[in-house]
């Protein structure tokens, strides 16, 4: 029996990105279990730039959380108690479990996950949202063939290092985008991508017009801004854009800044096309079983920045907006 919890919860809103007196932390009892509920233990939280959406009462693909609720966010849990057929004690899930270290669900809000398969860190990045949203935006939408070039911003990220490895099992050209030396070395160095464009150096379009001196085939979308617009001059014909974030607005998400040069859509007849894993949920065993296959082939790998303790998240929430985190960045609850 758990006497009490942890939960942070959505206390203050924020007009440019969160800070820590966005969130109040709070302690609460669990209450009684009801027939079909099962109570779990979270062990990892997922911090990600998605957040800031999630607290605008801009419309979106999901509803914002309101102010005194826990704060939304995917965890990987552990049952320990269970009113349904469905899990025992001892079985793990995945799913939106709240920003907290203990809660109740109905059984079916969340995804039973076999531990035995990879690390359970595994189900919060490469094999679980992020490597999932690389894997269908990058093959469905972005349809990269052998051969062409692929321009991935925030290539060093959680999405954005599945994205550069897939594109090069696919046999393309990959120029990845990232801030700072460090960054770009593991790019080059880890992941053999073709080109790096450093966006703290400045002037990136004419990074890119050096990394990319035939133009660029497809590019996978996570910043928006400066960068969407030096990409859009630099598409080839028929190129693919696929938009999956838009981190360089976020601070000011409820009057974004769009694209200047979005004509090149018309003259260079593009297509331009955003997603949320909203729409690949019912295929997600697809992605599950490719990314996993190539991970025990060797022929890719999956990064992950990891703090600990649930008084992290505050803090853990701005590294993901200053861009100091190194590939999937979780928190893990349990020792």
């Amino acid at each position: 029996m758990v006497n009490a919890i942890t939960q942070v919860r959505f206390a203050q809103e924020a007009e440019g990105l969160p800070i820590a007196d966005t969130w109040q932390f709070t302690h609460d009892a669990l209450p009684p279990l009801q027939e079909g509920e099962i109570s779990v233990k979270v062990h990892y939280v997922s911090v990600d730039p998605a957040m800031k959406g999630w607290i605008s009462k801009k419309k979106s693909y999901i509803e914002p959380v309101e102010l005194g609720e826990v704060m939304r966010g995917f965890g990987v849990a552990e049952v320990i108690e269970s009113r349904s057929d469905y899990y025992q004690v001892g079985d793990f899930c995945t799913g939106f479990t709240g920003i907290q270290t203990h809660g109740n669900f109905d059984s079916r809000a969340l995804r039973k996950i076999d531990p035995n398969l990879a690390p359970l860190t595994r189900f919060m990045g490469g094999l679980g949202m992020p490597g999932f949203t690389a894997y269908f935006g990058l093959l469905d939408i972005g349809k990269p063939k052998e051969g062409e070039t692929v321009m991935v911003s925030s290539a060093a990220g959680a999405v954005g290092h599945v994205v550069c490895q897939i594109a090069k099992l696919k046999g393309c050209r990959v120029v990845g985008v990232a801030g700072g030396s460090e960054k770009c070395a593991y790019l080059k160095d880890e992941l053999n991508v073709d080109a790096t464009i450093d966006y703290k150096q400045g002037d990136i379009a004419g990074q890119l017009k050096a990394a990319a001196p035939e133009g660029i085939d497809v590019y996978f979308d996570a910043v928006g801004g400066e960068t969407l617009d030096a990409v859009l001059m630099q598409m080839n014909r028929h190129a693919r854009i696929i938009i999956c974030g838009a981190i360089t607005q976020y601070e000011n998400i409820e009057n974004p800044i769009g694209p200047g040069n979005y004509v090149q859509l018309l003259t260079q007849s593009c297509l331009m096309q955003g997603f949320t894993m909203r729409d690949y949920m019912h295929r997600a065993k697809e992605a599950f079983v490719d990314l996993l296959t190539w991970e025990h082939e060797g022929k890719i790998t999956f990064r992950e920045h990891i703090v600990e303790g649930i008084d992290a998240f505050p803090e853990a929430v701005q590294m993901v907006y200053q861009g100091k985190n190194h590939g999937k960045l979780m928190i893990k609850l349990v020792d």
